[in-house]
């Protein structure tokens, strides 16, 4: 039985700036940055136009601006991101059986088996030529037998191209590639490899396993099967839980709002920190607040595909104050975020600044080592989470 698995990466190409170059044609042809200001914010997104200086995403805004000075900075409409990538998403689900969307731009999608009723590269040029029909947005994408090649495929396909890797010929397509392009791969292990000679892929394929188990641990079985073009790893299906939620009931009624404020900051903390180890953002958050004769209320709105305390905590604040008649003491209050999609923390990069990144890091990782809440912010602290706070000085 012929087993040979057909996946397909498409990825939109410079995301952000080609959604905005769709409202703004004057944008094409010019060095655009989207993200944060000048003086501490960070790269979201950039043209190809400001790669080409160095500019990359991440960046620190002021850096970029230092290596390319004539860009265009714009701070970006969320609404419009998350509106093309539901656009683009419907035309996959309706086009393909099995698809991941891995990022708000990014999607894998296995058409194996299907050669016997189409041909599976001609199916996923179709379905570029559909994306770019209906939505103006260009897309570019890769397809192999595995995830991996896929992905390298679609970034050598880039900008705006399509590159097919036949069964048997992975290996031969990456060995002129740096080491470096190969995803997962960190600065530190590629600065390692250099340091053996090893530079391009073909170098990496000649390399015994067994040395690189020895230099890497367990991350050597993973650069070895990247580097020769193995990956068994499965498509898994886009995600139909679309929101989590939390809430909690009072032993006796509460009309204190600052109370009421520690615990959705509280809960807003415990769900915002679930998303990032999920690596899922929301675009939508709610409140319910029910009343001690059981009248219920809720309250939402939606906002910028995020994963971070900061941006939901106010929002949540603000919906209690529309949803609460401040006279009458609550039984109930919850908090759901919704509209999830995955997607890493760089979505993120609009609001923030280096600092802030650094610290949701931080804060991420001791909570993941120690377990929930042993990082919160002072608010938390007022309803017994055991905690230290790092937002406070002394």
């Amino acid at each position: 039985m012929d087993a040979k698995r057909h996946i397909v990466h498409i990825d939109l190409d410079s995301f952000f700036v080609s959604v905005e170059r769709k409202f703004n044609p004057s944008l094409i042809g010019k060095a655009v940055i989207i993200g944060g200001s000048a003086d501490r914010g960070v790269v979201a997104s950039c043209s190809y136009e400001a790669r080409a200086f160095g500019v990359h995403s991440a960046m620190p805004t002021r850096q970029a601006l230092k290596l390319c000075p004539h860009a265009i900075v714009i701070h970006g409409t969320h609404g419009r991101y998350s509106e093309a990538s539901r656009e683009v998403t419907q035309i996959i689900h309706n086009m393909v059986p099995l698809y991941q969307k891995s990022s708000v731009d990014e999607f894998y999608i296995d058409l194996s088996g299907m050669e016997r009723f189409h041909d599976p590269f001609k199916l996923a040029c179709e379905l570029r030529q559909k994306v770019i029909r209906e939505t103006g947005l260009p897309i570019s994408f890769g397809m192999a037998s595995g995830k991996t090649v896929a992905k390298m495929a679609t970034n050598q396909a880039k900008p705006n191209g399509q590159l097919w890797i036949p069964h048997g010929k992975e290996k031969e397509f990456l060995a002129p590639l740096n080491i470096g392009k190969i995803p997962g791969l960190g600065e530190s292990t590629c600065q390692k490899l250099y340091q053996y000679g090893i530079e391009k892929i073909g170098d990496l394929q000649r390399v015994n396993l067994k040395f690189l188990e020895a230099v890497f641990g367990k991350a050597g079985t993973y650069i070895y099967n990247r580097a020769n073009g193995i990956d068994d790893s499965e498509i898994i299906p886009h995600s139909d839980r679309k929101s989590i939620s939390t809430e909690t009931t009072f032993h006796s009624d509460v009309n204190d709002k600052r109370t009421l404020e520690n615990v959705l900051v509280s809960m807003t903390e415990e769900l915002a920190g679930k998303l990032r180890r999920e690596n899922k953002v929301s675009s939508c958050l709610a409140i319910k607040i029910r009343y001690a004769n059981f009248e219920t209320h809720t309250q939402q709105q939606k906002i910028a595909l995020t994963a971070a305390e900061h941006i939901l905590i106010p929002g949540i604040k603000n919906l209690l104050t529309k949803a609460w008649n401040q006279h009458r003491p609550i039984r109930l209050i919850g908090v759901k975020l919704s509209n999830l999609c995955t997607g890493s923390y760089q979505i993120n990069l609009f609001e923030d600044n280096e600092e802030r990144i650094k610290l949701y890091q931080a804060m991420d990782n001791i909570n993941f080592r120690f377990g929930d809440k042993t990082v919160c912010r002072a608010a938390g602290m007022e309803i017994g989470a055991r905690t230290f706070n790092p937002f406070m000085k002394g």
